[in-house]
């Protein structure tokens, strides 16, 4: 094991889940803040419509 392997053996261990940690949180309401109201605006008919005739290729 190189010592690349251990540290990244040592952060995959850390015993808890990151989205759950002080940082996770702040960060999960931020990009909250930032991104909802455009991942909540419709799709275009136009790029729905792209999207279907490229699924039918």
């Amino acid at each position: 094991m190189t010592a690349g392997d251990k540290r990244k053996a040592s952060a995959d261990d850390d015993g808890g889940d990151e989205k759950d940690s002080p940082f996770g949180i702040w960060l999960s309401r931020g990009l909250h803040q930032l991104f909802d109201d455009v991942a909540n605006e419709p799709i275009p008919e136009e790029l729905l419509r792209l999207i279907e005739e490229d699924r039918n290729k």
